[in-house]
């Protein structure tokens, strides 16, 4: 077996693992710190090889390298360059530095590694500057001048408006210091155009909310004449604002449209603002127009001598002459012209008072001054009663009130037309007994004062006594003939007491006066009616409805009219129309209704009863009434589902369920006996009520027959809303229904007696409030009838 082993021999020439241990001296690191040559390269710059840069090939430098073993070894470069000091082609190669550039021997020798030089202690502090210098103080001095500035637009925000003046004037000041400064060290050119722009406008600015015009004015001058400031001219604007102020409206306008020349059209919103100025310009300057024009009317002479007809003797012949031209024809004409003038006077003010000022009042009160001061003295008051009545038209009640009862406590023509007022005023709300106490300082101030007379007679209208009103309203009519007021209400009050020729009368002659008038048009048909003249009722109602014609009340009105005649298409055409305008009307819908109910379109009726439910929620008629109509159409399903739903909105009508039981019953369903316990449960429950009633009544019946008195006597005054419901009530019974199927027996599921919303206040008379002291009293439209609300 071994004879077929063979061992390698000792001295094989291919040893694979023979040089393992072999390596070059110069990787040995362990003699390192022995090496003299090592320590110095690394204390020093020796043997370094110089940095390599990115356009120049580095060179390999042959230089001997220490080994540790103190032998040297030259490396040749590695492309063959010479090394440094090295002869070639008989060209010395200069030497390169082999230091760093900026580092010494001596400062590494002995020193510890210190990147960053912190071993060195602080910095050295730096140089002072010296505060001395002219730099320096006018750098200081311009930081002053602003700090003044921001001073003084903080406390002009904060409403300090003296503080902001005195800092903006500092800032100037110094500003000015400041200039010269700068004039002296630098040259003109380096001046601060920003920081005087930005002084001067500030101090214009602080100026102008001081109101120290002038000054300000002068300010902005000098800035829009320096050529060196750009864009100033846009400043013109501010100065057209001041001459507004102060009411210079030409110099305004001039200095706008100059501001405006200045602004580019690139920038169309400050163009816009200046445009509006001008325009604002234009109408104050109208404004003082028109109080110029005021004043020249007031300055006006009458030249009329009212010391001649005062005797200044006791002369006999001196008295009759002054007596016979007392009333003669230049007497007369002087009086024309007189009231010529006030009517021309009362009327400017009533046109210029709610223009010339911010407001009316401080127009009106403009007005007043001027004229105090002028020769119509007297006047004053009656355009304080004007501006009163102006308050009345913007329902400021509480301020006409405190107006007049200033004017109450004056002269007694003043005081009659002031307590007229209250009075109408405190008739329209209702506080009869105020209105009663002013309408007797009215009449005891002025006996023939026909509007205090009417008032008088309101309040006695109001308190029942119809025949004292009467009386009061004709002494008004005795005193002015032209009274429509007292006519009126005096038509009313006969049509109170049941002589309705008479109040025919009264109310024919009004509409000679006022032709066009729907009020006195409406009386009229209103009277025709009572008199039981349906056919003149309306005749004279068609003329209510040329004149308004979309009136809603006028409209139903004529429909129940042409009802009773019998001339249904008519009634229905203005039904429909008075529904159309005023589809709340619960008299109207439920017509309507009817009306489709009688000529069988039962859907069209669908949709006025579900408008009536919506009115009247709590109503269960009208939802019953929907039911009954699916169900005469044909539609049990919906029907059903209605009388369910109504059923659950109101679990105790006893009507409901009767229809639910004998629907269900019909139809096959399983709800018909659940709905029977609850029907009788009901009528059980309703039985014993009704002999509780009736045994609380057997109790009481003194006090029964006192009621139904009582009620006898209300039934005369409601007849006409009473009537009505009975008719509609008698329509709805009449309707088909008893007789066919799923129809309650119970005639008691409609009761239509309501009361008219929209029912015109025929017996409310008419109130007769004094505007003005002249005959033109109560001619004013936009009051509507001098303060009767309709």
């Amino acid at each position: 077996m071994m004879q077929n082993v063979h061992l390698a021999p000792e001295t094989d020439e291919d040893d694979l693992y023979s040089g393992y241990n072999d390596y070059n001296p110069i990787y040995d690191i362990e003699e390192l710190e022995n090496d003299a040559a090592f320590q110095q390269a690394v204390r020093t710059s020796h043997g370094r090889r110089p940095p390599i840069t990115a356009k120049i090939s580095s060179t390999a430098v042959t230089r001997p390298i220490a080994t540790g073993y103190g032998s040297k070894t030259s490396l040749a470069s590695s492309i063959g360059r010479p090394m440094t000091g090295a002869i070639q082609d008989g060209v010395t190669r200069p030497m390169t530095a082999v230091r760093a550039a900026g580092f010494t021997k001596a400062a590494l020798r002995g020193s510890a590694f210190d990147p960053l030089s912190q071993s060195r202690g602080p910095a050295p502090p730096l140089e002072a500057k010296k505060k001395d210098s002219p730099e320096e103080k006018i750098k200081q001095l311009e930081k002053e001048v602003n700090e003044l500035v921001e001073e003084s637009c903080i406390a002009n925000s904060c409403g300090d408006l003296k503080l902001a003046l005195e800092k903006a004037k500092d800032a100037g000041r110094k500003e000015r210091v400041l200039v010269r400064q700068r004039e002296q060290v630098t040259t003109p050119e380096n001046i601060n155009l920003d920081l005087t722009y930005s002084v001067l406008f500030n101090l214009a600015s602080q100026y102008s909310v001081n109101e120290m015009y002038a000054e300000a004015l002068n300010t902005y001058q000098v800035i829009v004449k320096n050529k060196m400031f750009s864009n100033a001219g846009i400043l013109k604007m501010n100065m057209g604002n001041i001459y507004l102020k102060q009411r210079n409206y030409s110099k305004a306008i001039k200095f706008y449209r100059m501001a405006l020349d200045q602004v580019s059209s690139v920038n169309n919103q400050m163009r816009i603002k200046i445009m509006q100025n001008i325009g604002v310009t234009f109408i104050q300057a109208d404004r003082e127009k028109m109080k110029k024009a005021f004043q020249k009317l007031i300055a006006v002479p009458l030249e009329i001598d009212e010391d001649k007809y005062i005797s200044p003797s006791d002369d006999p012949h001196t008295n009759l002459v002054t007596e016979a031209i007392k009333n003669d024809h230049l007497r007369q004409m002087e009086h024309e012209r007189r009231a010529m003038a006030e009517k021309y006077i009362m009327t400017s003010a009533k046109l210029i008072a709610p223009v010339i000022e911010t407001s009316f009042a401080a127009g009106y009160d403009w007005c007043v001054e001027v004229v105090k001061a002028s020769q119509y003295v007297e006047l004053a008051n009656d355009l304080e009663i004007n501006k009163a009545v102006t308050y009345l038209r913007q329902k400021d009640y509480n301020q006409a009130v405190e107006i007049l009862k200033v004017l109450e406590k004056k002269d007694s023509r003043v005081k009659s037309a002031a307590a007229t007022n209250l009075s109408a005023l405190y008739y329209m709300g209702k506080d009869f007994a105020q209105a009663s106490s002013y309408a007797d300082i009215a009449v005891n101030s002025d006996r023939y004062n026909p509007a205090a007379l009417t008032n008088k007679g309101n309040t006695v209208f109001a308190n029942g006594d119809y025949e004292k009103a009467a009386e009061f309203y004709k002494e008004a009519l005795r005193n002015d003939s032209s009274c429509t007021e007292a006519l009126y209400n005096i038509g009313l009050t006969y049509e109170k007491l049941n002589r309705l020729d008479e109040a025919l009368d009264c109310f024919l002659k009004l509409h000679a006066i006022l032709r066009n008038s729907a009020e006195v048009l409406y009386q009229i048909a209103n009277i025709y009616e009572l008199m039981e003249n349906p056919s003149q009722a309306i005749e004279w109602l068609m003329q209510v409805v040329s004149v308004i014609p979309t009136d809603p009340q006028v409209l139903s009105k004529l429909g129940e009219l042409y009802d009773r005649e019998g001339d249904k298409s008519q009634a229905f055409q203005y039904y429909y129309e008075s529904y159309r305008y005023f589809p709340c009307n619960i008299e109207v819908i439920e017509w309507l209704g009817a009306y489709y109910i009688d000529t069988q379109f039962w859907e069209k009726a669908i949709q006025y009863f579900e408008r009536a439910s919506l009115i009247q929620p709590t109503q269960v008629k009208w939802q019953l009434m929907v039911a009954s109509c699916f169900r005469r159409s044909g539609n049990y399903q919906k029907a059903l589902d209605t009388y369910k739903d109504t059923h659950r909105k109101f679990p105790e009508n006893v009507e409901c369920l009767r229809f639910l039981v004998r629907l269900c019953t019909d139809l096959g369903l399983k709800d018909a006996q659940e709905y029977a316990r609850k029907l009788k449960r009901l009528e059980k429950m309703k039985e014993i009520r009704e002999q509780r009633i009736k045994s609380g009544r057997d109790g009481s019946g003194g006090s029964r027959g006192k009621r139904e008195g009582s009620a006898s006597s209300d039934s005369g005054q409601n007849y006409s809303a009473s009537s009505k419901g009975e008719r509609l009530n008698a329509r709805l019974r009449a309707l088909p229904g008893t007789n066919e199927p799923y129809e309650s027996s119970s005639n008691k599921e409609i009761d239509a007696s309501y009361v008219d919303p929209l029912g015109p206040q025929i017996e409310r008379p008419k109130t007769a409030a004094k505007k003005r002291i002249d005959e033109d009293d109560f001619a004013d439209e936009e009051l509507g009838d001098d303060l009767l609300p309709e």
